[in-house]
This record gives C-alpha cells, sequence and structure tokens, in this order.
C-alpha cells in the first residue's frame, strides 16, 4: 500500500458512520468535541455558517467540505449570530450505519452530509497529528472535482439506499476520507516546510522511502538501502528524512512495523508468528520483546483486552463499530 491509503487504513477502527440532515431555518446546533474521532460536515444543499470555537465565523457553500481530524468541537447555523443550542438525542442517536433526518421548521432548507471515523487515538500516525484543527476544502468551480464526485455519490446512496448499501457505504465514507486528504496535502505541498508531512509526501526523496517503508514492512531495511531508493547518501538521506518526518529513519520504520503488528492484532485471528513475519521480526519472541517495550503489554495480552482509549473508557476491540452520537463529529 502507498503511504497514504496505509495510514487511513491504520488509523480508523470499526465502522464509519454518516447522516443526511435537512435543518430548516431558522437553525443552529453546536457539535461538542468527540476525542478519538475525526468527523466532517458536507453541505449538500444550500448553504449556512461554521462557527469554529476559536475565530471568525465564515460562509459554507454547496459541495464545501469541512473536516476535523482531531474531533474538536465547533458549530453550524443558518446565521452567524444564531444561538447554537446543545444536542439532544435527535437526530444522531441512532447507532445505524446512515440514517437520515428532517427537523421542523418552515424556513429555507440546508441539506448536510456528516459522518465520522473513529480512531486509534493513542496510536495516531503523525500524519493526522500535523493537520489543522478544521480544513475547509471548498469543491465549486471545478475545484477538487474526485472530492465532489465522491460526495455525491454518498450523498446519493444515504438519501436513497439501495441493495448493497451496507457496504457501499462504509466503502464510500474511506473513499471521502481519502480524498479529503489527498485535497489537503495537494494544496498544502507548494508552501510548506520541512517538517510537515505534506512536504515529506511531496519531496521525492523521502517520499520514495516511505512507500519502500510501507509498501514492504518486512522488508530488512537499513538507512543505506533506504538512502539507495531515495538516491541520496546514507547521511544526507537520514538528516533529510529526520528533518521532514521528525524521527530517523529506523525508528520511523520501528514504529511503523509495531504499528502495524497492532492493527493486525486487532483486526485479524493470524498467529503471533505470522504477525511477526509480516512486520519484520525473525522470531516471535524477538517481535513479543519489541512489541512489550512500545505498548507497555505483550502482543498476546493486547489482542485479548483491547487497547484502552486516552482517558480511560471501554478498550477497542477487534469489529469494534462506533454509532454517531448526536454531535455529528463521531
Amino acid at each position: 500500500m502507498d503511504v497514504l491509503s496505509d495510514v487511513v487504513a491504520s488509523m480508523r477502527i470499526g465502522v464509519p458512520r454518516s447522516a443526511r440532515v435537512e435543518w430548516p431555518a431558522p437553525w443552529g446546533q453546536r457539535f461538542p468535541s468527540a476525542p478519538g474521532s475525526a468527523g466532517f460536515q458536507v453541505v449538500l444543499r444550500g448553504s449556512c455558517w461554521a462557527i469554529p470555537p476559536e475565530g471568525e465565523p465564515f460562509p459554507v457553500g454547496t459541495g464545501d467540505v469541512l473536516f476535523f481530524p482531531h474531533g474538536h468541537g465547533y458549530g453550524l447555523a443558518d446565521s452567524p449570530d444564531r444561538p447554537l443550542p446543545e444536542p439532544d438525542c435527535d437526530p444522531y442517536a441512532p447507532a445505524e450505519l446512515f440514517s437520515s433526518a428532517s427537523l421542523e421548521g418552515a424556513g429555507p432548507v440546508t441539506v448536510t452530509l456528516c459522518g465520522g471515523y473513529r480512531l486509534d487515538a493513542g496510536r495516531a500516525h503523525p500524519l493526522l497529528g500535523g493537520l489543522p484543527e478544521m480544513i475547509h476544502l471548498p469543491t465549486g468551480l471545478g475545484r477538487n472535482t474526485d472530492l465532489r464526485a465522491a460526495v455525491e455519490l454518498l450523498g446519493k446512496e444515504i438519501d436513497d439506499p439501495r441493495p448493497g448499501a451496507d457496504l457501499v457505504v462504509p466503502a464510500l465514507l474511506d473513499m471521502l476520507l481519502l480524498y479529503i486528504l489527498r485535497a489537503w496535502f495537494d494544496a498544502s505541498a507548494d508552501h510548506c516546510e520541512a517538517g510537515n508531512w505534506a512536504a515529506a509526501l511531496a519531496d521525492p526523496a523521502v517520499g520514495a522511502a516511505l512507500d519502500g517503508i510501507h509498501r514492504d514492512p518486512a522488508h530488512p531495511w537499513t538507512v543505506e538501502s533506504l538512502g539507495r531508493r531515495a538516491r541520496l547518501s546514507r547521511a544526507a538521506f537520514s538528516r533529510r528524512f529526520t528533518q521532514f518526518v521528525g524521527r530517523p529513519p529506523l525508528s520511523y520504520l520501528t514504529w511503523w512495523r509495531l504499528s502495524t503488528a497492532a492493527r493486525m492484532l486487532r483486526d485479524s485471528d493470524a498467529a503471533l508468528s505470522t504477525v511477526a513475519a509480516a512486520v519484520g521480526y525473525g522470531s516471535e519472541f524477538a517481535f513479543a520483546n519489541a512489541f512489550k517495550r512500545e505498548y507497555g503489554m505483550p502482543p498476546g495480552k493486547y489482542r485479548r483486552v483491547g487497547c484502552p482509549p486516552p482517558g480511560g473508557g471501554e478498550p477497542v476491540r477487534a469489529g469494534s463499530a462506533v454509532g454517531l452520537q448526536q454531535t455529528g463529529a463521531e
């Protein structure tokens, strides 16, 4: 897998959720923080105002996408000075894969598509950590056409579910997340500095090394072999990789191998020896020692008890499903 696909696959847990909501004016809604999640809002019809916790409200038009990679709170309303009530249990309380709701009112209607992804917050990839609190991606006037197409497909599937929707919608939600990240990194790569993941992915040398690590984490990579892949000397490559990614090449390789192993333990029944081999460890013993140093528990226990989310709560286990809360941000 390429880097971005791999990161998207690794950071999400369970099944993503979505809801289509009709908001007749006047309306306003506060969406509280939802730690351990990433959420989005798409305006399918009409327009509204996005109200961040800090900073000035700004208008959002038809087709625009708002992405909240850290689950921070925000507000939406038909007017920038509209009061924002706390959410009640309607319409987001149901835990279905996707739902639709229409609120009461007689004014012009704005239709939004909201949704969220449950993340392994304790093992978030640094790519996600470097994103801002809120990302606004306009899709009008020929901009971000791939993202717009994904939005239209998802909106249509939720508005009029047909046979197979339970398979189609999760795939479209994952595709939407990938297109959101693509659009952001494409827009950021030309004007970012070293140390930013947009720059790392765009840099030919660092990007080539990251691609090799992610496509084949079991390969016996060394700084020298990664430098050859990047077409740089060993020393020049190590400096450049560390500058862009924020950690040395072999440190990142170990971290990614163990993150991949944790995902395999969580999402499959593969034997520990199989997991060890898949991430480049020659013996189950060596793998178990490395895993325990990183996660604070042996891999077998991790598989049994799951990974506790920050702040306590129920462990995240393979196949866990997270429904939309009333916030729409999870």
